[in-house]
């Protein structure tokens, strides 16, 4: 079973997550702890792209990858990079409520009807762009998506602490993400 747990104090955050850029990231978006100078990167966070999420962190905390429900499967070489260059051990994704990349074949006409107007695409090309890639991109439901997401994450790299988090849109809150 999955479950949401809300940070309102630091002793909701979960025991592996404190004292860890994590657990610091939870702090700066939902206790608004005081920001900490830092000098590079302490965590990627890997998060939808949607518009309506803004996080409160200081600058030169955390490296930020930004795609369609938080999906790194295609951002594979820049999350080792941000390991094996920048030194991360920690990250964190983050995917939010109302996601689009949920149930994508609602938008499928939108899409369609908008790149014909925006792009000046022909009908059939932005229908065959649709329905060629937008099966690599359906997450499905949002969490449990991040928990497979982050169960993926952890097989590939062992020893970096991996958190799936949930942002909700109207509180501008994180949550943490418990399977049980």
């Amino acid at each position: 079973m999955t479950h949401l747990i809300e940070v309102n104090s630091q002793e909701d955050i979960l025991p592996d997550y404190r004292q860890t850029p994590i657990g610091l990231l939870l702090e700066y978006q939902n206790l608004n702890r005081r920001f900490t100078h830092y000098q590079s990167p302490k965590l990627l966070i890997g998060m939808c792209m949607d518009n309506r999420k803004n996080l409160w962190i200081p600058d030169n905390f955390a490296f930020v990858i930004r795609s369609g429900g938080a999906n790194l499967f295609y951002h594979e070489f820049q999350v080792s990079y941000a390991i094996g260059v920048g030194g991360v051990q920690h990250i964190a994704l983050i995917g939010h409520t109302h996601c689009e990349m949920v149930q994508l074949d609602n938008r499928k006409e939108k899409f369609i009807q908008g790149m014909i107007k925006n792009a000046g695409w022909k009908e059939d090309t932005a229908q065959m762009h649709f329905e060629n890639l937008s099966p690599f991109f359906e997450i499905g439901n949002a969490v449990d998506f991040l928990v497979a997401e982050a169960k993926r994450l952890r097989r590939r790299y062992p020893k970096v602490t991996i958190a799936p988090l949930f942002f909700d849109t109207e509180s501008s809150k994180l949550s943490q993400i418990v399977v049980e």
